[in-house]
């Protein structure tokens, strides 16, 4: 008797841990020094995984999980790589290679909180994307997000092997049902998503530019245009692909312009991308060719 009640105890011990853990992300959402964050966050990331260990099926912690693992890779290794392509081509690669792995980690996660609540989830969804993200509720939301975004992340990173890009119609179908069954979740956070991703579908009955303009549109409108999100995915998908010169100055001086106390919860996120918006305007005649001088003009 003693020693179930000692067991229970430490169950529910591990089980309070375990959601105090798996809501801290607010904490750090809320930091504007992202080296103390890059510092703190691999601790707590090991510190969340060491009692997941504990309880395998706590769902706060496997989301926790997806999106800590996605947002770290981003902000800190995969940003990392791409600062340093052009001095260090083959630490950018190493660097590359960790994201991946790290994205790779929080799609499981995500996937392993989906087939706890659906038995058959992962392979379902591998042999029928389509029908089985029918099987998701409004309530999954967070995790079809979180899973689809690590996802495509990883794919991404990943051109150069297609057994990997072939797994595109399983995160289209993830982020398709999250736009059906609650597209303003986390203040429209699929809209920015999508600014992107559509620009990767192999949908030849869809314009992607115009799909993707009304995510944008979206996004910003929700987000009243004080999340850098949105408006530095359509810098990077649209603006220096079309070399806009005008749009890629606007929308960063937008960025640059975002107060950052406007929004505690944003916070983190807004002081990590200004710092990208930075970092690309600093590139910005690497990145869109001036124009040719006029024919006959002595410049």
């Amino acid at each position: 008797m003693l020693s179930f009640c000692g067991c229970s105890i430490e169950k529910l011990a591990t089980n309070k841990m375990a959601d105090a853990l798996s809501g801290s992300g607010a904490v750090f959402a809320s930091d504007d020094d992202p080296e103390l964050v890059r510092d703190a966050a691999p601790f707590s990331l090991k510190l969340m995984e060491t009692i997941l260990a504990s309880t395998p099926d706590h769902e706060g912690l496997l989301l926790a999980l997806a999106s800590g693992f996605a947002q770290y890779g981003y902000a800190f290794v995969q940003q990392d790589a791409e600062r340093i392509e052009e001095e260090d081509y083959e630490a950018s690669e190493k660097k590359k290679l960790r994201a991946k792995k790290l994205y790779r980690r929080a799609r499981d996660y995500g996937m392993r909180a989906l087939e706890g609540r659906y038995p058959g989830w992962r392979e379902d969804l591998l042999r029928d994307p389509e029908g089985t993200v029918r099987r998701a509720k409004v309530k999954d939301v967070p995790l079809l997000y979180w899973s689809s975004a690590a996802w495509g992340a990883l794919i991404s990173l990943s051109k150069d092997e297609p057994e990997t890009i072939a797994d595109l119609p399983q995160v289209a179908a993830l982020a398709d049902r999250v736009l059906e069954l609650d597209a303003e979740w986390d203040f429209g956070a699929i809209h920015a998503f999508m600014v992107t991703f559509e620009f990767s579908r192999a949908d030849p009955s869809k314009d992607p530019m115009a799909t993707a303009k009304t995510h944008f549109d979206r996004a910003v409108e929700l987000t009243d245009g004080q999340h850098a999100g949105p408006l530095l995915a359509w810098v990077e998908a649209v603006s220096i692909q079309a070399q806009n010169s005008e749009e890629f100055e606007d929308l960063l001086s937008r960025v640059l312009a975002i107060e950052i106390d406007a929004r505690p919860e944003w916070k983190l996120v807004n002081t990590v991308l200004q710092e990208r918006a930075r970092w690309l305007w600093e590139r910005k005649d690497d990145l869109i060719i001036p124009p040719l001088p006029p024919e006959g003009s002595d410049e």
